[in-house]
């Protein structure tokens, strides 16, 4: 099936590629937002095509205010319906009480438990029994990133994942938000360019990389939390 719909999107641009999975799969497609500016851009074109799509978020508990306040502008404007996901009560109250509330900055390894709990366990409920898993990953955004396909099998979900904004610039991005006034988080205009929970992003500053304001006392080659697996 991935070969045919490659064949099939060969070339497309990201409304193309939106109305196609609308046409095709429908209500068994499914996009994760985390309401950052690439999320933003799917967002405008699910509604933009009046799409059956569904959409969905994972609230960590750990997000920052400006991220509730996009989403409220999102669902304002949209009149879209977005799903959102928790993290599982036990684990959380289990965590806390074994580790305390900042074990992610102990070694990658808490970090990645604190992922797991919070992103991982709750995507894992929201993406299950659809076939197509719509994100808004950028080969640019990180060194892992760029070994990826616009679309390709993810096998830890079993689901065919498609990045219709793939081969996008930073620039292009922010040139869609600016021509369609796309509301979009004002983190960004202050230096955060990935924006996760709050106690593990910052600012990136003049000549670093994009992921370097995500866990950034951790090595670089580590920096993701395993939503986006890579297989090439």
């Amino acid at each position: 099936m991935i070969e045919q719909i490659k064949a099939d999107l060969a070339g497309a641009d990201a409304r193309s590629i939106i109305h196609y999975i609308d046409q095709h799969f429908g209500s068994n497609a499914i996009f994760s937002t985390s309401f950052g500016i690439e999320d933003q851009v799917i967002t405008h074109l699910i509604a933009e095509a009046k799409s059956s799509i569904s959409i969905f978020t994972l609230d960590t508990g750990r997000l920052f205010p400006e991220t509730y306040y996009v989403w409220n502008r999102t669902l304002d404007l949209y009149k879209l319906k977005i799903k959102a996901y928790y993290p599982e009560t036990k684990s959380v109250e289990q965590l806390l009480e074994t580790k305390g509330p900042s074990s992610f900055y102990n070694s990658v390894d808490d970090r990645k438990e604190c992922c797991y709990i919070r992103k991982i366990e709750p995507l894992k409920r929201a993406i299950k029994g659809y076939q197509i898993w719509i994100t808004g990953i950028r080969s640019e955004q990180s060194q892992n990133r760029d070994q990826m396909d616009f679309i390709e099998w993810d096998d830890a979900n079993q689901i065919i994942k498609i990045h219709p904004l793939y081969n996008w610039t930073l620039s292009d991005v922010e040139k869609y938000l600016k021509d369609n006034f796309v509301p979009y988080n004002p983190l960004h205009d202050k230096g955060f360019v990935s924006i996760g929970c709050q106690p593990c992003t910052r600012a990136v500053q003049e000549g670093e990389d994009f992921r370097a304001g995500r866990w950034w006392w951790e090595d670089k080659s580590k920096k993701e939390c395993g939503l986006h697996v890579t297989h090439k």
